[in-house]
């Protein structure tokens, strides 16, 4: 849908939006008419107008549509640091390393789990979208620990219909900044877009279900060492989740962490590991679990809490 098109404002958009009107009229979602509007590439009579301005029927629309984004593909490129706990006909369990995504995106240009396994002569599940084949549940780049992916069909359907129905048990250890009151709890909070920065999320009172479960394990002067069960996997949810409650993860500036505790224990992202992973294998159903070992940025911060007292 690139190019440039010239259109007179139909009456039933009167009065509305640039990008409420647009979206409606064009087919686009909002979020995509407000960038269009923000490089300055929608007219109405000759005059560049931005997303909040009103429209008026019968005046001339001018705009610039940009060129759809050009697929998506993995690239078999090793990984360093990417281990594979556990393999078998159904399913490969790795331990992410830091910086590493789980699966192409759009403007992603560093390693990803699936490239890895790619480039390791792992086979993965076909079943997904193409850059996004075999995943079943999502780290983020900045997060560390164990994720499964699965290999055969199968595997990627059962999976799949685990996470959905929360039969999959996921445990993240986090250091948290101050003390979380009451030291265990449930936060229960919607989650969505961030309003103003579509790099981050919210709680919002639009957003999906969210519910995050966690205990303290061990608490310092500034920070808190907390065990967090997730019963939802909404993106950043846990991160989303404490920070809300004040209390971000150690090194996650993004959502309001303390820079100078940051650097104090050379942490340069979040505190934020998943720990271990249980779930019903798919061939069998027998409960399996995995563990992993905290990398050492995470392990040393958390010596140099413990040796301070």
């Amino acid at each position: 849908m690139s190019g440039y098109r010239t259109l007179p404002i139909p009456d039933g958009l009167d009065g509305m939006r640039v990008d409420a009107g647009l979206a409606k009229l064009l087919g686009l979602s909002r979020t995509a008419v407000a960038a269009i509007a923000d490089a300055d590439d929608v007219l109405v009579d000759g005059r560049v107008v931005g997303k909040s301005d009103r429209l008026t029927a019968g005046s001339m629309l001018e705009i610039t549509l940009p060129a759809p984004p050009q697929p998506v593909t993995v690239q078999a490129i090793p990984v360093e640091g990417l281990k594979v706990i556990h393999e078998d006909d159904d399913i490969i369990v790795v331990d992410k390393p830091v910086g590493v995504a789980v699966h192409p995106s759009p403007g992603w240009t560093g390693p990803t789990v699936v490239g890895g396994l790619a480039a390791a002569g792992h086979r993965v599940a076909t079943s997904g979208a193409a850059e996004r084949q075999g995943v079943v549940h999502r780290l983020d780049v900045g997060t560390t620990g164990v994720m499964v992916v699965a290999k055969s069909e199968s595997a990627y359907s059962a999976l799949k219909h685990a996470f959905k129905e929360r039969t999959v048990d996921k445990v993240y250890h986090a250091l948290v900044q101050g003390h979380p009151d009451p030291i265990k709890g449930t936060i229960d909070a919607p989650i969505d877009r961030h309003p103003k920065h579509d790099y981050k999320f919210a709680v919002m009172n639009s957003g999906k279900p969210s519910i995050t479960h966690y205990e303290v394990i061990e608490a310092f002067r500034a920070a808190s060492f907390v065990e967090v069960h997730l019963e939802t996997g909404r993106t950043h949810q846990i991160r989303v989740h404490f920070s809300a409650l004040h209390h971000p993860c150690v090194g996650d500036l993004t959502y309001g962490a303390d820079p100078t505790l940051a650097k104090r224990l050379g942490i340069s992202r979040q505190w934020l590991h998943a720990r271990q992973l249980g779930f019903h294998h798919p061939a069998d159903g027998q409960w399996v679990q995995f563990t992993s070992d905290y990398p050492d940025d995470l392990a040393q911060a958390l010596e140099k809490l413990r040796d301070e007292g």
